[in-house]
């Protein structure tokens, strides 16, 4: 199909599991690519592939809608509000494949096979051992209609196989260039249980040209079934759609992505504190890149950058540490109160008592939160004090008598200062003179520890200004009940 005619992607998950980083980036490509051809008509469509009957759940189709809403990835035609689909699940077009599948069995093109498994696997067997690629010999071509109709009616249940042509299949993918098969090597297929359970590669070359389709975008794990579904569809006499076949996701050792990591669903990333911003940006990065090689893209940036020839052809590396560099980067351009707002999702109820302590919180580990559910551990100490060893109160070689006399001198200066006064500022201009005096290491590391009773914290000012005086006095208090 030509450029210039309504551009059409379809986005056709099967709702076997729920969605995962592979199925969102096919689904944010073809997002990015009707976007990007508005002005072509371009639309994106959802549709469900579901002629796994027994796999196929409700869950599952629940969990791809939330999960594209969630993303932002809008589709032009697809289910309503209410979760109907009419013409969007294969489950419910089987008249229209049951009218193709008589069309191809009345034209010749397609035949009953009423081989049992095991002549098959011997078939299978015998072929591999003349090192003979396995295909199906077609011995089940020689029986006419009249003779497939008696063996139904007489209870023999069959398969329904495409007679494949012996031809080379030659097409042009968008983003590997000239791809050729030879369809000879492929035997018959079987494209249906019966003429009520179409398979996969003959649902979605009868889909494809009924919801006319211009352009298939899918992962290079199709590229085997693209000349099947090329086949049929000339056989039905339909015209086939542009195929670009996206590059496999590999891990950090460019190796092909274990199925455990692959199939993280998006519900989990979401969950672990990941923003839907920094998702669309990362795996828009999984195998395409734009000219400027610029790493942090708003989705208009996408649109506005995305070309489909900039699709690479070798493996796009999934690395989870860009993910969390990426996810940190959005957060630090988030302000404080829509911040605040997205944490309370992953802190007990408890913490969000005390709204002062908690955007004091939020803004003191701004900086270190790379996924949202990292502050719980970060900032825990802000709400409740967990019961440390004395030991972290020690700074280099001091004892422990020395850190509770810097303790008590500390304690003496701050009680000195007033309610009001009691901030960040006002702090610093009272111990950074006592800090020249009797070391800066050797009073800020204990007061820091035992406000925090971590090794790793903000810093004690910050903390100070947090707690305020009260609660900085008793905690105080308690790292010099630990030290005696």
């Amino acid at each position: 199909m030509k450029l210039n005619n309504e551009v059409r992607v379809r986005f056709a998950p099967s709702p076997t599991g729920p969605l995962h980083i592979g199925g969102a980036r096919t689904a944010l490509f073809n997002w990015l690519f009707a976007k990007k051809l508005k002005n072509h008509g371009g639309k994106f469509i959802l549709r469900l592939e579901d002629t796994d009957i027994e796999r196929s759940k409700k869950e599952f189709e629940k969990d791809i809608l939330e999960s594209l809403r969630w993303l932002g990835l809008d589709y032009d035609e697809g289910p309503d509000i209410g979760g109907n689909f009419g013409p969007y699940r294969q489950s419910e077009k089987t008249e229209i494949y049951k009218k193709y599948l008589e069309k191809l069995l009345a034209e010749s093109k397609a035949y009953y096979c009423f081989c049992s498994k095991e002549e098959l696997d011997k078939e299978r067997e015998e072929m591999m051992a003349k090192d003979l690629a396995p295909k199906y010999s077609g011995k089940c071509r020689k029986y006419s209609i009249e003779e497939f109709q008696n063996k139904i009616k007489a209870g023999e249940r069959g398969v329904i196989r495409f007679k494949t042509p012996e031809q080379e299949i030659e097409f042009e993918d968008l983003i590997r260039g000239n791809v050729k098969f030879n369809a000879g090597l492929m035997g018959d297929i079987v494209i249906a249980k019966s003429l009520t359970e179409p398979l996969y590669n003959f649902a979605v070359a009868v889909d494809d040209y009924d919801m006319k389709i211009s352009h298939v975008i899918r992962g290079e794990d199709h590229l085997p079934n693209t000349p099947k579904q090329i086949l049929i569809q000339e056989a039905l006499g339909f015209h086939h759609p542009q195929y670009a076949h996206l590059p496999l996701i590999l891990d950090k050792s460019k190796k092909k992505m274990s199925k455990r990591n692959l199939d993280t669903s998006l519900k989990d990333y979401r969950d672990n504190g990941y923003l839907k911003e920094a998702i669309v940006n990362f795996i828009a990065l999984l195998g395409w890149h734009p000219q400027d090689d610029r790493e942090v893209l708003s989705a208009e940036e996408l649109i506005d950058e995305f070309d489909i020839k900039r699709v690479q052809k070798s493996g796009a590396v999934f690395d989870v540490e860009k993910l969390d560099w990426l996810n940190g980067q959005y957060i630090k351009n988030l302000n404080l109160e829509k911040l605040a707002e997205l944490i309370k999702n992953f802190i007990p109820e408890k913490w969000r008592v005390d709204e002062s302590i908690l955007m004091g919180a939020v803004a003191a580990e701004k900086e270190r939160i790379k996924k949202l559910s990292d502050f719980k551990e970060l900032a825990d100490f802000f709400f409740e004090l967990s019961d440390y060893n004395k030991d972290l109160l020690i700074w280099k070689n001091m004892n422990f008598d020395g850190i509770a006399d810097n303790l008590n001198l500390l304690k003496s200066e701050l009680e000195k200062i007033n309610e009001k006064e009691f901030d960040k500022e006002r702090l610093e201009a009272v111990i950074a003179p006592l800090t020249e005096k009797y070391g800066k290491g050797e009073l800020l590391w204990p007061l820091r520890a035992a406000l925090s009773g971590k090794k790793a914290s903000p810093g004690p000012f910050e903390i100070m200004d947090i707690l305020k005086k009260a609660e900085t006095l008793r905690r105080i208090d308690t790292a010099l009940f630990k030290l005696k």
